[in-house]
């Protein structure tokens, strides 16, 4: 490893930690031009393959998870760190099912499991996109479901 600095090699590692998702955070200083900086360590798994609804491929990205239930979750009272970690345990999930090519319909059914316990309304709202509710009837359908079920929150 380069400083991004000066581009030495004389690297000193000051503190390490773990962080929550896995990776390790390390601060570093370089002892030619003395600056400090970070770096995040995670072990590179092999690489998950998300297939489409037209059956093409793309890889996994976990900042799609998060724009979409950011997107579901707007003007609602859903904290930031409940929708990235929602969205990493979608992912932890995906890496432990031992398989590198995962249907996006799978992956959408995960999320929307995450959003109705974080926020029935949300769900809804990624429910009617994932779902492409064409009219007023298959909205309510699942709005019906969701008030006829038990109330799940704080789980």
């Amino acid at each position: 490893m380069k400083c991004p600095f000066c581009g030495s090699n004389s690297l000193k590692v000051l503190d390490s930690r773990s962080i929550e998702d896995g990776s390790i955070r390390r601060r570093r200083t370089c002892e030619d031009c003395g600056k400090r900086f970070t770096t995040y360590e995670r072990i590179e798994m092999t690489p998950l393959v998300v297939i489409k609804k037209d059956n093409t491929r793309e890889p996994f990205d976990r900042n799609k998870i998060i724009a979409g239930m950011m997107r579901s979750c707007m003007k609602r009272p859903v904290a930031t760190e409940d929708i990235r970690q929602a969205a990493l345990d979608v992912e932890n999930t995906l890496a432990n099912m031992d398989q590198t090519e995962i249907p996006a319909s799978v992956i959408g059914e995960m999320v929307m499991d995450k959003l109705k316990v974080l926020d029935e309304v949300a769900y809804v709202r990624f429910a009617s996109v994932y779902r492409e509710f064409t009219d007023v009837d298959s909205f309510m359908e699942e709005v019906s479901k969701i008030i006829k079920k038990p109330k799940t929150k704080g789980k």
